[in-house]
């Protein structure tokens, strides 16, 4: 994968921590050109006050083999995300991979709380942040994709659709989020794929992004620290796995096979022959219905 997609030009929307930075830096070491946006720059924070920065995830992409471009992008300001399509258009004259991944929500849902006690004003900026910021992105940048056969979209979410469907995920809103963005990815194959591009969605399976480290007070190299308090935490994966999940898809002659359809890391990993950081192949989404929710004692046997 190292040069496959060179002279590529991908945007990662989204990009400054979790699945948006693995993704970005798995499409650098495949030798793509990626813009990197979001709000944290080295110079003022977002709302989550966290140290990541789109800056440095632009220089992980450099320094994986890539070409990493960071622009500081609000994309619930459609003057903004104008101007950031107009940059890459200007610069590179294409777009062949956009990446949804703008969320901002996690101190936003409020768990297993109905719609009637939920915090209604934070209830309606998630769907902000996670709805429209996709909606306003695809309406600027799909033009500039479709000027070239064969690009990708990939709306990034949490569960798979057929998942989703049976289970009720943490909120309403944050149960509504999730389905609206996996319906934006069945949406926009329709209006894809009869003019050359793909459109999918993607989960990761339970990640160990930044936040998630944070919470459980431990390290990448000391994750398994965790399994004390949540034993079910053997299943997760680094964010570089849904990174080379995205990669592969990328660099898949054959990617229109998708379109439309919701994929995942661990599932595409078994079609693609790519693996986690470690050498294994988690599937989460296996393993969440069939021993986390079955209320089967933990064990990863078999499932990574």
């Amino acid at each position: 994968m190292s040069a496959a997609l060179h002279g590529r030009i991908a945007l990662v929307a989204g990009a400054t921590r979790g699945a948006g930075r693995g993704i970005a830096v798995e499409l650098g070491a495949a030798g793509a050109t990626v813009y990197v946006t979001g709000r944290s720059t080295r110079r003022q924070r977002s709302e989550y006050d966290r140290p990541e920065t789109i800056e440095d995830t632009a220089d992980l992409v450099t320094e994986a083999g890539g070409r990493g471009i960071a622009v500081p992008t609000d994309h619930l300001d459609p003057d903004q995300v104008r101007a950031l399509v107009e940059r890459v258009e200007a610069e590179q004259g294409r777009l062949d991979v956009l990446v949804n991944d703008i969320w901002g929500g996690e101190n936003l849902f409020e768990w297993n709380l109905p719609v009637w006690e939920h915090d209604l004003d934070k209830g309606l900026r998630l769907l902000r942040l996670a709805v429209e910021t996709h909606a306003i992105t695809s309406h600027h940048a799909l033009p500039l994709l479709l000027r070239n056969e064969g690009g990708l979209v990939v709306e990034m979410t949490d569960g798979t659709a057929e998942y989703n469907r049976d289970t009720y995920r943490n909120s309403y809103f944050y149960d509504l989020a999730k389905a609206s963005v996996l319906r934006t990815a069945f949406v926009l194959g329709h209006e894809l794929g009869p003019r050359g591009a793909t459109a999918v969605a993607l989960t990761p399976g339970w990640m160990r992004s930044e936040i998630m480290l944070d919470q459980f007070g431990v390290t990448e190299r000391t994750w398994r620290a965790a399994l004390e308090r949540e034993p079910h935490f053997c299943i997760s994966e680094t964010p570089s796995y849904v990174g080379r999940a995205v990669a592969a898809l990328a660099a898949d002659p054959q990617v229109s096979r998708w379109n439309g359809q919701s994929l995942s890391s661990g599932g595409l990993a078994q079609v693609y022959g790519f693996t986690d950081l470690d050498g294994s192949r988690p599937d989460a989404w296996r393993y969440i219905p069939e021993v986390q929710d079955a209320g089967k004692p933990a064990d990863a046997a078999g499932y990574r």
